[in-house]
């Protein structure tokens, strides 16, 4: 195990990130910078891998509280608050109203607004995204979390808070916790459902994105007979 001060000044995390930029760091040499110091027979960088390993990945971190951080052999209430203080701030920037309010138009702007808020939950939950005419955010909620499943959500559920926002149009996703993407009969079923209950109430639905580590599936691509396909605004 090399020690990070036997490492060459440009591999060495902190040097890398201020000469290369921080995009070059690996989540552990992230990690390495918070927590600064490792603990005999690991480098910071080597206890920024384990941490990643134990919690699986970032989001798990997150969701740790810091008694479990601790637990970690080579971590202490100090890194941890570090550790905690620092991934809230990144959960937080993501979650700040913006200037202008977010263009949503297609399943990857969509996933990169839900991403970090659905990846830190082990449970499934489901999430809506708001949108005006013009397809940008309004609003967007947790709808539930827990022991229910998609199947088990309650259409009126879903628009009440659409009506509330005077949406125009929402995105729905949710989580499979068994890290498979792909959209069950129910899940399709059930967004059949709720795109009829939208022509209804003139609120489309313009996709159902089902979220997992690493990446999502877009019912609007890989089902399009469900939804309108004149819409415009809306490209997968």
């Amino acid at each position: 195990m090399k020690r990070i001060m036997d490492l060459p000044d440009n591999e060495r995390p902190r040097e890398k990130m201020l000469s290369r930029g921080v995009a070059s760091l690996s989540n552990a040499e992230l990690l390495a910078i918070l927590l600064r110091v490792g603990v005999e027979g690991k480098s910071a960088v080597d206890l920024g891998d384990q941490l990643l390993e134990e919690f699986h990945g970032i989001a798990g971190i997150h969701a740790a509280d810091v008694d479990e951080l601790c637990a970690v052999h080579g971590m202490g209430q100090a890194k941890a608050a570090q550790l905690k203080a620092a991934l809230e701030l990144g959960a937080r920037l993501h979650q700040e109203p913006l200037e202008e309010r977010p263009l949503i138009d297609s399943p990857e702007k969509a996933y990169e607004i839900l991403k970090y808020d659905i990846l830190q939950n082990d449970r499934e939950t489901l999430w809506v995204l708001a949108l005006n005419t013009r397809h940008r955010l309004i609003k967007k909620k947790k709808l539930y979390q827990g022991t229910r499943n998609f199947s088990s959500v309650r259409v009126a559920e879903i628009f009440e808070f659409a009506v509330l926002q005077h949406a125009a149009a929402i995105i729905l996703a949710h989580n499979h916790p068994s890290g498979e993407a792909s959209a069950s009969q129910e899940d399709v079923r059930i967004t059949q459902e709720i795109r009829k209950a939208g022509e209804i109430l003139e609120i489309a639905l313009l996709d159902h994105i089902i979220i997992v580590p690493g990446g999502y599936q877009s019912l609007k691509k890989d089902h399009r007979s469900i939804f309108d396909s004149t819409n415009i605004f809306y490209d997968v």
